[in-house]
């Protein structure tokens, strides 16, 4: 059970340790223009129906150093799979994910977990509590922190927007300069188990951002960093992507075995 824990150990790196950057805090003033702003700068991302990507991680979770590289492929509204490549042979894990039904399946290990919650499943095997809805979301840079409500939103001088959304978290709209387009640049939410999460989006190309760095607090944390390379939108991606198959020898695995002995729990 331990081939996966023990490949991501063996490929372990250093933290993101770079500071985040410093988001504007305090009352602000009331922001009129807040919902067009938001508009702008979710016009490129709004129209992506699909997207696939290779995907660098490197931080850390749960106490783990970890890097890895993930083939990702995500669609609207909410499905998602996940492939952690190896170095050789078969992938450490394959995530997929369809509404709030999700298979990861361990083919070195020959184990698999079926029908669990995307973000439970995500959590226990990776450490952060995302579902495909919201992976779909932060891939595109469309935001994840719930439904916007921009009727409270906040200026903060003529290049800072800060809208707050239903899951108890903000987005955070910036502008180089008065002519230069807005960008959402930053989210802050609370995932259903309680924890507050940050997302930044860094190195936008086409409107679309190619790094984000998530992190969180208190218990359990995370500082990841995901880059984003051959990037390809709006591609067909059939129902037959987010399935897996299962061999016939596969022993089932609980959501409290993959925390206990998945890549990132305490070995």
């Amino acid at each position: 059970m331990r081939a996966l824990a023990l490949a991501v150990a063996a490929a372990a790196s250093v933290a993101c340790g770079v500071p985040l950057a410093k988001l504007p805090a305090g009352s602000g003033v009331r922001a009129t223009d807040a919902s067009a702003a938001l508009d702008r700068a979710t016009a490129a991302c709004r129209g992506i129906r699909s997207l696939t990507a290779e995907v660098g991680v490197s931080g850390s979770a749960n106490g783990h150093r970890v890097r890895a590289r993930i083939t990702a492929g995500v669609a609207a509204p909410a499905s998602a799979r996940l492939e952690a490549v190896a170095p050789f042979g078969p992938p450490l894990f394959i995530f997929v994910a369809t509404g709030n039904d999700a298979t990861l399946l361990l083919p070195r290990d020959d184990r698999v977990l079926r029908h669990g919650r995307p973000s439970e499943v995500l959590n226990a095997v990776a450490g952060v509590p995302l579902d495909a809805s919201d992976l779909r979301e932060l891939m595109t840079g469309c935001a994840a922190g719930g439904a916007a409500e921009s009727a409270q939103a906040r200026a903060f001088g003529a290049d800072w927007r800060v809208v707050p959304t239903s899951h108890d978290g903000e987005l955070y709209l910036r502008r180089e300069q008065e002519s230069a387009p807005w960008r959402l640049v930053a989210v802050t939410a609370r995932s259903d188990d309680g924890r507050r999460w940050r997302a930044d989006f860094l190195d936008f190309q086409n409107s679309l951002p190619r790094t984000i760095r998530l992190t969180s607090s208190g218990a359990a944390p995370f500082d990841l960093r995901l880059a984003l390379s051959q990037v390809e939108t709006n591609v067909a991606l059939d129902a037959d992507v987010f399935r897996v198959q299962i061999p016939a020898s596969a022993v089932p695995i609980t959501l409290e075995e993959l925390r206990r002995s998945g890549p990132l729990a305490t070995q």
